[in-house]
């Protein structure tokens, strides 16, 4: 572990404290309580809870969106870290409602990052995988390196749930590299993100039985959090890191922290009361102290019952210890009992293993008082439970390699539609400027040269250059800003109105306010096919022609660009064609090449509709008065220099 966490927080917030008590205003307070529950949220849950409430009361006054949106973002964290997770993912939901209408990429990624966390805790792995892919792709163009660490994180105990420990292990590295390689001060969430980091590994660490480096892992989560003050989650710190010692054997270190969980006052899960009274009952069985193992069984028993009267698996485990423990004082007939309810509850849950363990065990003890009849048959039934254990252990193991085969598929073909996609930009860079186009505007060019007019055909050339060159630089590059496509397209639309149309081709171009076009991008030599299109096929006929193009933010992730044009319409462009020698063999290679590129970048993003639409446009009457595309784009969001 390369980060060594400092105090200096807790001087900041011990500060922060001192000057709430100075301030009267509602607005000055707000400030300060705003950071100040961004800290207790992971620290004192109970200082959290009243700084919210305080925040609330203020807001009631106020009209401040930014502030109303980090007090329903501290609030589903409370609920997450207090384990109300169907409060914290209603919270999740509706705070992310609110980011996609005015929210930043960053937060709306790093709220999906915080919602994955709850459905993973809730076992909706399917949903959490597409949370999490959602964010890394909001990520991939507007890079974070904390908010990538929290992504590996993630991706960690989602492949942590399905057992695949090597890859596991591989993304909790990377989550602690990032935070390890960067400049970045640490805040308490991301020293909350490390502890999860190490404490996923120590997970991996036990059960690959590992135990040693699983009580390292845990040990670096327990001295975050006692260092930082980080009270949430402690108790199952404490729990984890003594259950690593209890296998080590190491009996004193392992009662010392699970009494430490029993001790906590901060963190409120009976589950981790339970467990730690459980486990010292076990360290006592071990160490031949009998009758406190069997008062400490009783305990957890009563811990569990209070949290979850059908929580089988772990009372089937205790009357199974304390069974153990009769049997060393030799209460056979109270050991058989145990042994029973054990039974019982290990096939309501089809726990095939503890129920061999449990057969077993009784088999042992009706030997021992000459029952060998019963001995013989629980004996045959060990054999069974075990045969039925192994055959789903089988078949659990053959679902987690198809699992991790359809995971690999998936990305393979991630990568197939990536490959296809480059592709075919080349293929479009080599079919984007019709030759006609070139020819056309070269010409004009020559005679303004020949016509002694050198101030025209200086302008236009330049402009003629600048396009050449803008088209070579952006088909290096996958996706460039709605800014320099606009740009891209105003000097084509330039030209073709000056050295093709002599003047007779009108244009426009509208954005929505809300669409940042410095930040907004989309995919290279996506719009200019299309355009070209609307000219060729639409406009050459026409006495004065005119195309308009307006952008919308049609989702989040998606842009809607309309290309509108007043031309003769695709029937009669359709007739011309076939009737005009000249035209009879010309194809709109772009447009074709660029619509399946916009297919694979939506199938690639699991879009749902057709990427491109093309509509008529008739007066009343039917009679054509131009043609109409729209053009659903990925929006990629660009980070700024």
């Amino acid at each position: 572990m390369a980060i060594t966490p400092s105090k200096s927080h807790l001087f900041h917030i011990e500060g922060l404290e001192a000057q709430l008590k100075r301030l009267n205003d509602p607005k000055q307070r707000l400030l300060v309580l705003d950071q100040l529950t961004a800290y207790y949220v992971f620290t004192r849950q109970d200082r959290a809870a009243q700084t919210l409430e305080e925040l609330r009361l203020i807001l009631q006054e106020f009209d401040l969106p930014d502030y109303e949106l980090n007090v329903q973002l501290f609030t589903a964290a409370l609920h997450n870290l207090r384990y109300e997770y169907a409060a914290a993912e209603a919270g999740y939901r509706e705070a992310l409602n609110l980011l996609e209408e005015r929210g930043t990429i960053g937060q709306i990624a790093e709220t999906r990052l915080d919602f994955v966390g709850v459905l993973i805790n809730r076992g909706e792995m399917a949903l959490a995988e597409e949370q999490l892919n959602q964010a890394a792709k909001l990520l991939k163009n507007f890079p974070d390196e904390r908010l990538l660490s929290r992504v590996q994180c993630r991706r960690g105990f989602i492949q942590l749930h399905f057992n695949n420990y090597s890859r596991a292990i591989e993304s909790f590295l990377a989550a602690d590299g990032y935070l390890n390689r960067s400049a970045i001060e640490l805040n308490i969430k991301d020293y909350y993100f490390l502890t999860l980091i190490y404490s996923g590994l120590g997970t991996v660490y036990e059960r690959s039985g590992d135990y040693k480096r699983s009580a390292k892992a845990y040990r670096n989560v327990v001295s975050f959090c006692e260092r930082l003050d980080m009270r949430s989650r402690l108790a199952w710190h404490y729990l984890n890191l003594g259950k690593a010692f209890l296998h080590l054997r190491d009996y004193q270190e392992a009662e010392q922290f699970f009494r430490m969980v029993l001790e906590l006052e901060e963190d409120s899960s009976p589950q981790a009361r339970a467990g730690a009274s459980a486990n010292l009952g076990i360290c006592a069985l071990e160490q031949d102290h009998y009758e406190a193992a069997l008062e400490l069984f009783s305990q957890a028993e009563n811990l569990y019952l209070d949290f979850d009267k059908d929580d089988i698996k772990n009372l089937s485990t205790i009357a199974y210890w304390r069974a153990l423990a009769y049997v060393e004082l030799d209460r056979l007939k109270d050991a058989l009992a145990e042994l029973e309810t054990a039974y019982q509850f290990a096939e309501r849950g089809e726990d095939y293993y503890h129920l061999a363990d449990v057969s077993r065990q009784m088999a042992s003890i009706y030997a021992d008082l000459g029952d060998f009849r019963q001995a013989y048959e629980l004996q045959l039934d060990h054999d069974r439970w075990y045969r039925d254990y192994q055959d789903r252990v089988n078949r659990d193991t053959q679902r987690e390699l198809e699992i991790k085969y359809e995971a690999e598929a998936r990305a393979q073909e991630t990568e197939r539609l990536k490959l296809e996609a480059a592709q075919l930009q080349l293929k479009a860079l080599r079919a984007q400027m019709n030759p006609h186009f070139l020819y056309n505007a070269l010409n004009s060019i020559q005679s303004h040269i020949s016509g002694n007019d050198p101030s025209s055909a200086s302008r236009y050339l330049a402009k003629f250059a600048k396009l050449m060159r803008q088209s070579l630089e952006y088909s290096e590059t996958e996706a460039i800003s709605l800014e320099d496509e606009i740009e891209f397209i105003r000097d084509y639309l330039f030209i073709n109105q000056h050295l093709r149309f002599e003047g007779k081709l009108e244009y426009s171009i509208h954005v929505d306010d809300e669409i940042e076009e410095d930040i907004f991008g989309l995919p290279t030599m996506i719009l200019q096919p299309y355009v070209e299109n609307a000219i060729e096929h639409g406009l050459r006929s026409r006495e004065q022609g005119h195309i308009q193009l307006e952008f919308r933010l049609h989702e989040p992730e998606t842009m809607l660009c309309i290309i509108e044009d007043n031309g003769i319409g695709r029937t009669e462009a359709a007739r011309l064609q076939r009737s005009d020698p000249r035209l009879r063999d010309h194809r709109s290679h772009g447009t074709r090449i660029t619509e399946q590129r916009l297919r694979i970048l939506h199938q690639s993003l699991a879009g749902d509709y057709e990427p491109v639409r093309t509509i008529d446009l008739t007066d009343e009457d039917g009679t054509p008065l131009g043609t109409r595309i729209e053009l659903f784009l990925p929006v990629i969001d660009l980070q700024v220099n």
